[in-house]
Order: C-alpha cells, then structure tokens, then sequence
C-alpha cells in the first residue's frame, strides 16, 4: 500500500493528477460498460467474468478520488 501511495504522491506533485485520474476513470467506465454488455447481450453460461468486470469497473470509477484524498492527509 506504501508504493501506491508513492506514486500517487509522485503524480500529484507532478501535477498530472488530473490527466491520470480522468484516464483511469475511462478505463473503468469501459470495464463497467464492457462487463454490462457481456452480462445483458450474450449467452454467458458463466456470469463470473461480466461480475469481476463489473466489480473492476467500479472500483476504478472510485479508487482516483480516495487516493488521491489519502495521499493527501498522509
């Protein structure tokens, strides 16, 4: 957990923070998207890979702003 707020310090204080974060939103929100269609528009006998994508899709919607947040009180 240190190095990941390493380098989420070493972003923020590059002044990158909010290229990366936008970035790492869109990936998400693809991952979010992406496990959504594969669960409503396929016949997925196993419905593990649209979950984890969705799970994934979210986490990353949310984890910029609590790292940031994080990096910052630390």
């Amino acid at each position: 957990m240190d190095e990941i707020l390493d380098v989420v310090d070493l972003v923020a204080d590059s002044g990158f923070e909010g290229i990366v974060t936008w970035l790492v939103r869109i990936v998400g929100l693809v991952a979010l998207l992406g496990g959504l269609g594969l669960w409503l528009f396929t016949d997925m006998g196993l419905l593990v890979v649209p979950a984890v994508l969705l799970l994934v899709g979210l986490v990353l919607l949310i984890a910029p702003s609590v790292l940031l947040l994080a990096a910052e009180l630390a």
